[in-house]
C-alpha cells in the first residue's frame, strides 16, 4: 500500500479542515475483528473503536463506534436513539446502506448521514483509532474531531463491567 493513500473519509476530513493521520496495517481477511487491528498498530485494544449499523423500531438506520474490547448493549444503543429496541443491519445490507464493506466501515462518509453515538470513553483518549472507509487504513483522530466530522454524540453503549475491566 502506497504512502499516498487518500480515502474518501480522508478527502471529507480534508475538506472540514480537520486533523488527522491515515495509518496503513495489513489485512487479515480471516480474522477482521478491532482486535487484531490493534494488535497491527501495536496499540491498546481500548483505542481502536468498531463502527456498528443498527436498525430500530422507531427511528430507523443509527450508527454506534464502540471500543474494539467490547460489545454493544443494544438496550442502552437503543434507549440512547429513542427506539424501543434495536438490532445490528443484516451483513448483506451493510454495503448498499453505507457503502462500506464489513471491516471498512467507517462513521465518517456514509452513503447517507445517520445519526451516530460515540461511545463516551472515547473521550479518555487524546486520539483514537476509526477505520478510514477501506480495509487495511485506520484513521487516527481526537475524539473531539470525529464527534464533529461525524456530526455525532457521546453516550454510554456498552456495559460498565466490560469497559472498566478491560482498561
Amino acid at each position: 500500500m502506497s504512502k499516498n493513500i487518500k480515502t474518501n473519509v480522508a478527502r471529507l476530513l480534508d475538506k472540514a479542515g480537520i486533523g488527522y493521520t491515515l495509518i496503513p496495517y495489513e489485512v487479515d481477511e480471516s480474522d477482521l475483528s478491532a482486535g487484531h487491528v490493534a494488535e497491527a498498530l501495536g496499540e491498546d485494544v481500548s483505542r481502536v473503536f468498531k463502527t456498528i449499523v443498527l436498525r430500530g423500531d422507531r427511528t430507523g438506520h443509527f450508527v454506534c463506534v464502540v471500543p474494539g474490547n467490547t460489545e454493544i448493549n443494544l438496550k442502552k444503543a437503543a434507549k440512547t436513539s429513542g427506539n424501543k429496541k434495536c438490532e445490528p443491519i443484516p451483513l448483506k445490507e451493510l454495503l448498499p446502506t453505507t457503502g462500506y464493506i464489513r471491516g471498512g466501515c467507517s462513521p465518517i462518509g456514509m452513503k447517507k448521514h445517520f445519526p451516530t453515538y460515540v461511545h463516551r470513553s472515547a473521550t479518555m483518549f487524546d486520539h483514537i483509532y476509526v477505520s478510514a472507509g477501506v480495509r487495511g487504513v485506520q484513521l487516527k483522530i481526537s475524539p473531539a474531531d470525529l464527534l464533529r466530522a461525524a456530526a455525532a454524540t457521546t453516550a454510554d453503549l456498552v456495559d460498565e463491567t466490560e469497559e472498566t475491566s478491560n482498561h
